[in-house]
């Protein structure tokens, strides 16, 4: 049996932007809260985080002072993965030499691949480093999708240990856990499919949901995992609008507005992203309200 990474719930944290380049001050803020509040991994550099709009030098200095802030007190995950393997590599060897917990590694986009080209590029970035990798499977966002027999290669290899499963198809969440067993862990990448994944031996949620409420996230996790099927199920879907309204324009578009409303400085997400329409803040905002946030 593979380590597990982490069980319960892991944050896709967002990064806030000044004009001059990331505002540490208030990132810091995020995270000490995340932690007050249970939250047993930190995701850094992610989707969420908006890595697509840093710059190398930005994601360095983030990744490490992230690390050194978290200082062991949750686990510390890094994102890492790029549509070019090179550069995969490069990120992920730094963030090892740095101190993360593990990678996140999201499958190569615009470029794309096969599944045979899946396999050699999780292989030689998993060869290149020691600590542990959750793969992101995201055909959404990138046009890939890693396909139960490949995920059944690539959890022979030792280091590779998780999926982060983002696909929507539970069909193919639950082909996934029945090849794999205990050679791979699954995390839900949807908040709004936490227990679906859960049920079929899933070990938690990388959320965005938890930017704004960790401890409920978390909690909604343990339940399950601690056999409190029914309290968990009724917290799964009374938040079930509110992450509706957090996917109402491409994440992390509406957590970031949120993340403002309860008073952090996140700003408005980097070009060619923009501000969340009149229409989403007021539901949003409402929605908030409703679950005692603001």
């Amino acid at each position: 049996m593979k380590e597990i990474l982490f069980e319960g719930c892991g944050t896709a944290i967002a990064t806030p932007f000044t004009k001059d380049g990331i505002y540490f001050k208030e990132f810091e803020r995020l995270v000490e809260d995340q932690i007050k509040n249970k939250i047993d991994a930190i995701i850094i550099c992610g989707t969420t985080g908006e890595s697509s709009t840093m710059s190398k030098e930005e994601k360095k200095e983030l990744i490490k002072f992230a690390i050194e802030k978290i200082n062991k007190r949750t686990k510390a995950i890094i994102g890492t993965g790029s549509n070019n393997t090179k550069e995969a590599i490069e990120m992920s060897k730094y963030a090892e030499k740095v101190g993360a917990d593990g990678l996140l590694v999201v499958t190569p986009y615009y470029n794309k691949t096969t599944q045979k080209g899946l396999i050699e590029h999780y292989k030689v970035i998993a060869n290149s480093v020691k600590i542990p990798i959750i793969m992101y499977s995201v055909q959404s966002r990138t046009g890939v999708n890693i396909e139960p027999n490949t995920c059944l290669e690539l959890s022979k290899i030792d280091n590779i240990v998780a999926i982060k499963e983002a696909s929507g198809d539970i069909s193919q969440v639950a082909k996934i856990a029945s090849l794999c067993k205990e050679n791979l862990t699954i995390y839900s990448g949807n908040d709004d499919q936490v227990l679906p994944v859960l049920s079929l031996g899933g070990k938690g949620v990388i959320s965005v949901l938890s930017n704004i409420m960790p401890k409920y996230t978390h909690n909604l996790v343990m339940n399950y995992l601690n056999g409190e099927i029914e309290r968990a199920t009724k917290m799964q879907l009374e938040v079930i609008d509110l992450i509706n309204s957090l996917f109402s324009e491409v994440n992390p578009i509406p957590v970031k507005y949120a993340l403002n409303l309860m008073r952090y400085d996140f700003g408005t997400p980097r070009l060619p992203l923009v501000e969340l329409t009149k229409t989403n803040k007021e539901k949003l905002k409402e929605l908030m309200k409703k679950q005692g946030l603001i």
